[in-house]
């Protein structure tokens, strides 16, 4: 079940269900092969909406300023604002953390050893495992890895919404404590039964937990076939061969062990290694069976016709718009990975010929997170990548599905970004206008930075850019209430106390979460859509949504 919501005053949709350690999942175009399409028709809402039958429910909810959405609200009656305009002074983002309930914090295994896999952090998302309508939480930790180190147990979390803006700690009752050095997470109903289940990657076995729908889950890795033994990073699921049944794609770092870990400096100055400190590890990409149980198909697949990357950030979309799930890969000091798919899920690594394998200089940068999403709306799938500190994060424009175009310097975010290392990053229309903004997590990997450099510091600010409609960005940090400065990694995002906008939930490594309120999204008109798939995947990953307000079109998947 995929939950959208749209607003009326200039269109937005959202995932409330979105994963992965630096990005959401992103989900693909639908069409006769099997996948959802929706498509809202201009001037008037359900009249003209066409739903393909492979779309079992779309549920409307009349919002404010929304009497009967089942009455045909005309689109010339909703207010569509300039985007471009004064920000509030009043914080756009409020942190509940604390008042909410959540006491989880994060640990790297406290070894003091500075051991090469501690820096990554972990990750965390929001998802509705109980079906009742309300977005929970899951957290992923480290553990100790070297005996007698540490004297405290440290375990995964999951927090069950109560639906009032508080969480309870549902971990043990729900059998989902799994204490593995995690990673990160990501959830799809891969069985086809209605409820969601989870996937967590580790730096070691991976787990994979199938929802009972009591409330409950069963680790059923082994018998899956999916527990992968590799260091596991990001992880999505999608269906790339369009059978209607979830696959998985996981991202493998390095090829790592803990007695193979050597001692690097910088300056004489005990440091974490990097990436080239070890070889990079292959992918994997698991092709879902349908009996409970998935194949291995990373050579079938097309996935290892090249050499490996140190693979930390994974996407899905449908970036040629022709019906199939591509898959974009951010590495570490590698050069990155578009994976086009040939519509049987076999790929074609194309990064290169379509200028997404480097940046505009031609340089491999240390990629972290990535995401797809339309911030021109012109109807195709941009991306983009955060990276290294002194390195700027990557904004690329899709040409009509033909080519990329670095649009970093002229969206105006590289000045910014080069003085921050970048982690989780997204798209997401923050204020309901019909753009999408962005939002990237910041936090240096070396705890030490600043005996290298006394201007970087090893907590950073994360940054939101406001997009101006113009194919450009403004940095509203500031006026958003995100001064505090952390050593963030990870970043979801999800509507939590169902109140018509999006908020954000952002991991930090050794320190507690950061569970970001939006209080000015839902200012405009907005509707949630929940598709189910019934050809397809019944989670509807794949479904897209094409709004067309006025002169204003959308596309979001």
């Amino acid at each position: 079940m995929a939950i959208k919501q749209l607003s009326l005053a200039g269109f937005f949709w959202m995932f409330l269900i979105n994963f992965l350690v630096e990005s959401a999942i992103h989900h693909g175009w639908g069409d006769h092969n099997g996948r959802n399409l929706i498509t809202f028709r201009p001037n008037v809402i359900g009249a003209e909406s066409k739903i393909e039958q492979l779309v079992e429910t779309i549920q409307y909810r009349p919002f404010p300023q929304i009497a009967q959405l089942e009455n045909a609200v005309s689109m010339t009656e909703l207010p569509i604002k300039n985007r471009v305009g004064t920000v509030s002074p009043t914080p756009l983002f409020f942190d509940v953390t604390l008042s909410s309930g959540i006491d989880f914090e994060h640990t790297d295994g406290n070894s003091k050893l500075r051991l090469f896999n501690e820096f990554l952090g972990s990750g965390g998302g929001f998802f509705d495992y109980d079906n009742d309508g309300d977005l929970d939480i899951y957290l992923v930790n480290g553990v100790c890895q070297i005996g007698g180190r540490e004297e405290r147990s440290s375990m995964n979390v999951l927090y069950r919404n109560n639906g009032d803006g508080t969480f309870f700690n549902a971990t043990k009752t729900a059998n989902v404590g799994n204490i593995g050095y995690g990673v990160g997470c990501t959830v799809g109903d891969y069985d086809n039964d209605g409820n969601v289940d989870l996937y967590i990657t580790n730096f070691g076995s991976n787990v994979c937990y199938r929802n009972n729908g009591n409330g409950t889950f069963a680790d059923v890795s082994t018998q899956a076939g999916i527990a992968n033994e590799q260091w596991g990073a990001s992880c999505a699921f999608a269906d790339i061969n369009n059978d209607g049944l979830l696959d998985l794609y996981v991202t493998n770092y390095a090829d790592y062990n803990l007695k193979q870990d050597r001692r690097c400096e910088i300056g004489g100055v005990w440091v974490y290694c990097g990436p080239r400190s070890y070889p990079p590890d292959v992918d994997v990409c698991y092709r879902n069976n349908g009996d409970g149980t998935f194949t291995d198909l990373s050579h079938q697949s097309g996935i290892l016709d090249i050499a490996a990357g140190h693979g930390l950030g994974v996407a899905f979309g449908d970036y040629d718009n022709d019906g199939d799930q591509d898959l974009y890969v951010a590495n570490d000091r590698d050069p990155n990975f578009l994976f086009h798919n040939r519509g049987n899920g076999v790929f074609e690594e194309v990064a290169l010929m379509l200028g997404v394998a480097y940046n505009d200089m031609g340089d491999e940068e240390a990629g972290m997170g990535t995401a797809f999403g339309d911030y021109n709306n012109e109807g195709f799938l941009d991306l983009t990548v955060s990276n290294f500190q002194n390195e700027t994060n990557t904004v690329y424009r899709n040409g009509n599905g033909n080519f990329f175009e670095d649009a970093t310097i002229t969206a105006g975010i590289a000045e910014v970004t080069y003085n921050f290392l970048g982690w989780g990053i997204n798209f997401f229309d923050y204020d309901n206008d019909g753009y999408k903004d962005i939002f990237v997590a910041n936090g240096h990997v070396m705890d030490n930075i600043n005996q290298i450099n006394q201007h970087v510091m090893f907590p950073q600010e994360n940054l939101l850019f406001r997009n101006l409609s113009d194919g450009t960005f403004s940095n509203i940090s500031d006026q958003a209430g995100l001064a505090l400065e952390k050593v963030s990694r990870a970043v979801a995002f999800g509507d939590y106390d169902n109140d018509g906008d999006i908020d954000i939930l952002v991991t930090n490594w050794n320190q507690t979460p950061d569970l970001l309120r939006n209080d000015v999204g839902n200012q405009k008109n907005w509707i949630q859509i929940n598709a189910v798939g019934i050809k397809s995947n019944r989670s509807a990953i794949g479904a897209r949504v094409k709004i067309m307000a006025g002169n204003l079109i959308q596309h979001q998947e």
